[in-house]
């Protein structure tokens, strides 16, 4: 009989301690779940908000670049592609010009600080000038036809206005490339840079260089063409 309670009240206290054991375990993990799902909870506000951020940093940044393609025929017929990347977050528009003899120059407008970069093809050397009227006015057709979001200007030869311009290169007047803005020395890093000006005509005695043609959505070319003045 004793033995039997023994082994009963073993039993009992077996199973109280077993009860308690589940009881206390059930009394903690409610707890502990919520503490796991509050942190996963934190977790996603976070990513959620550094992808939005994120998203917030680079989407106007892409979508004020876009590259335009203007196509012209030469007063040879034979057709001229050029490309323009429009910045219009920083006012810069950079022109890829391709030559007949498939050669590229580079003509960078920096709006915002009134200046044109020419950087022929082949040379190691940039040339710079401060934009005037006709400037603003035949980059600003660029920049307001892009904002319609149009990619692509087939221009017609009957109708396009040709102009030509002559700039005259200050040999002696080489500029520090560390005191232009970052676009420019990007451009311009390990070229002498030299200031232009604009001319009438490099009359009998001067040597027209090089010229660069650039053309614009407003059915205008510019043909820009170099010589350098005597010091």
């Amino acid at each position: 009989m004793v033995r039997c309670w023994k082994h009963s009240e073993d039993c009992l206290e077996e199973a109280q301690c077993t009860d308690g054991s589940a009881a206390s375990s059930q009394s903690h993990f409610p707890h502990k779940a919520f503490w796991v799902s509050l942190s996963a909870g934190l977790l996603l506000v976070i990513v959620a908000l550094g992808l939005t951020g994120h998203l917030g940093l680079s989407q106007p940044r892409s979508e004020s670049i876009q590259i335009v393609r203007i196509t012209v025929p030469d007063q040879t017929g034979v057709l001229i592609d050029q490309s323009a990347v429009v910045d219009q977050q920083n006012d810069l528009v950079t022109f890829s010009v391709t030559s007949p003899a498939n050669q590229t120059s580079t003509v960078l407008f920096d709006i915002k600080h009134g200046l044109i970069c020419y950087k022929p093809v082949d040379q190691e050397s940039c040339f710079l000038r401060k934009m005037e009227k006709s400037d603003y006015d035949n980059v600003h057709s660029l920049l307001h036809e892009s904002s319609q979001k149009q990619n692509h200007f087939q221009l017609s030869g009957n109708e396009t206005q040709r102009q030509r311009e002559f700039l005259g290169v200050l040999g002696a007047s080489q500029v520090d490339v560390s005191t232009l803005e970052e676009p420019l020395q990007n451009l311009c890093q390990d070229s002498s840079i030299h200031w232009t000006k604009r001319v009438e005509g490099p009359g009998k005695q001067r040597l027209v260089y090089f010229c660069i043609d650039i053309c614009f959505p407003s059915n205008i070319c510019v043909s820009v063409c170099f010589y350098y003045l005597p010091e």
